[in-house]
């Protein structure tokens, strides 16, 4: 009695709600959906925001990790999952989105805020800490930094822009599997979730990739000389972090340079940096082994 009792307690833990607030842009309104776990009550908050055509759901194995510590807030950031679309695409931009994540904060009322970042979700949390007054505590990068592999932008610009249709989910599976093949390995289950995720039939029956296309626009204009101004800001940005700062890496990003990561260690917050062996960009938060890395940087 007293072992279903727990199981039963356990599994009603591991519950989230899905909320959505109101945000604004140049271009008018838009909804940010989210998802929340753990104690409402708890003014411990920490946001996990995702890479440029992932989700929310991307971070259920960390928050059910930490579920017991903090208040867990994820959202689909605008453009992807069960977010709004913005009218101006040239808008798919970091300033927009911390804009966003602004909105997101006052929403949550916190009082103490750590933050977890995968790919533009890191360069999201990067610019929001460099601000004054910004209520970050503790601030994990997940392969990415102020310098990024104009190749390697190129390949996500790319890849956004692909309007793949697939009658089937096992095809459209498969396809998510051979484009996120640098996330490292995982077990048959995860590759399902991690297909289904960001999938979505459309209206015609078709399966496909739940996030706006126009997402490739800004991307894809971006220029080998836009990109080096963008550099030289995110840098001067990085350099105005105080909070302390855990950057993962995957050993084999097309990304984030082993050179950058060094650097990353010298300047602004001085980052601790961990490489994730057999893993290119970017390493997914589900195995134990990058769970654990990161629960023990955030509760120490």
């Amino acid at each position: 009695m007293a072992a279903n009792l727990f199981n039963f307690t356990k599994k009603f833990s591991m519950a989230f709600t899905r909320q959505s607030v109101q945000c604004i842009s140049p271009a008018g309104l838009h909804h940010m959906s989210y998802k929340e776990w753990g104690d409402p009550r708890n003014a411990k908050v920490l946001i996990c925001v995702h890479g440029v055509t992932r989700v929310a759901d991307d971070f259920d194995a960390l928050a059910q990790a930490l579920e017991d510590d903090y208040r867990i807030i994820c959202p689909d950031v605008v453009g992807r999952g069960q977010s709004g679309h913005l009218s101006n695409p040239q808008l798919y931009q970091i300033p927009q989105y911390v804009s966003d994540m602004v909105t997101l904060l006052a929403r949550a009322n916190a009082v103490t805020v750590d933050w977890v970042g995968t790919s533009m979700g890191g360069l999201i949390g990067m610019v929001l800490a460099s601000l004054k007054d910004n209520s970050l505590r503790k601030l994990v990068l997940n392969d990415v930094g102020p310098s990024l592999n104009f190749d390697g932008l190129k390949r996500i610009g790319d890849s956004i822009a692909q309007d793949v249709k697939f009658d089937t989910f096992d095809e459209a599976a498969r396809f998510i599997r051979d484009v996120s093949i640098s996330f490292g390995p995982h077990s048959e289950a995860q590759w399902h979730k991690i297909a289904k995720d960001v999938l979505m039939q459309n209206a015609e029956g078709k399966w496909v990739r739940h996030y706006d296309l126009s997402l490739a626009i800004p991307v894809q204009a971006t220029t080998a000389e836009l990109a080096a101004i963008g550099e030289k800001m995110l840098w001067a940005a990085y350099d105005a972090i105080t909070c302390d700062t855990l950057l993962v890496r995957g050993a084999e990003s097309d990304l984030l340079s082993k050179a950058t990561a060094a650097q990353m260690q010298e300047r602004g917050p001085r980052a601790q940096v961990v490489e994730i062996a057999g893993v290119g960009h970017a390493p997914t938060f589900v195995q134990q082994d990058q769970i654990a890395l990161v629960k023990e940087f955030l509760l120490r």
